[in-house]
């Protein structure tokens, strides 16, 4: 591909609609809603080719089949190193420490694009708010310390310690965000 960056993307994929075509797995799933919320804000027309997981579909971007994917960092880190795969940006509000030198989509020409996918710790609902609050103050200690920032890079992930009260709601706002973008872009589970 001779796309070396979104904005080269964007025109691109603006200059011949639906030309371009993009693996994801699961329908829905982390490598097929980003590209649809991307398709939404920079209004492109990308061809989705649906793979049974993230796997063949990057099998395929590796082998020339497809044109691009959104994945996780940890999935492609080895294939960037050794240009088999070229990063044009990261989905994140704030560039990486992963791949520093990779711009965001947002400052890339997408303002106000973000794409994460978080993992987090739950407790019970009925647990006290004392206890969350001690499990907090402890994971967010842990999560602080340079040993397990390190950790987390080892593995393609970034700690990102908040509050409970922020991780609510950042799931609120993203449940909203993305039930509308399923129905927008008429995702179905078939």
């Amino acid at each position: 591909m001779p796309i070396r960056s979104i904005k080269e993307l964007i025109a691109f994929a603006k200059a011949q609609p639906g030309v371009l075509n993009y693996g994801s797995g699961t329908t829905g799933g982390a490598q097929h809603l980003p590209v649809e919320l991307f398709k939404s804000m920079a209004g492109v027309n990308i061809v989705r080719i649906a793979y049974k997981g993230s796997g063949p579909a990057l099998n395929d971007l590796l082998g020339g089949q497809i044109h691009l994917m959104f994945t996780t960092s940890a999935s492609v880190a080895a294939h960037l190193k050794p240009a088999r795969l070229r990063g044009l940006a990261v989905t994140s509000a704030r560039r990486s420490a992963l791949a520093p030198e990779l711009p965001t989509v947002a400052e890339s020409g997408v303002p106000g694009y973000e794409f994460i996918l978080i993992d987090a710790m739950f407790a019970p609902a009925n647990t006290p708010a004392a206890v969350i609050g001690r499990l907090n103050r402890e994971i967010v200690r842990m999560l602080s310390t340079a040993d397990a920032k390190e950790k987390f890079l080892s593995f393609g992930a970034e700690a990102a310690p908040s509050t409970p009260e922020e991780l609510a709601a950042f799931i609120k706002t993203d449940i909203s965000r993305l039930d509308k973008l399923i129905k927008e872009a008429s995702i179905t589970g078939k």
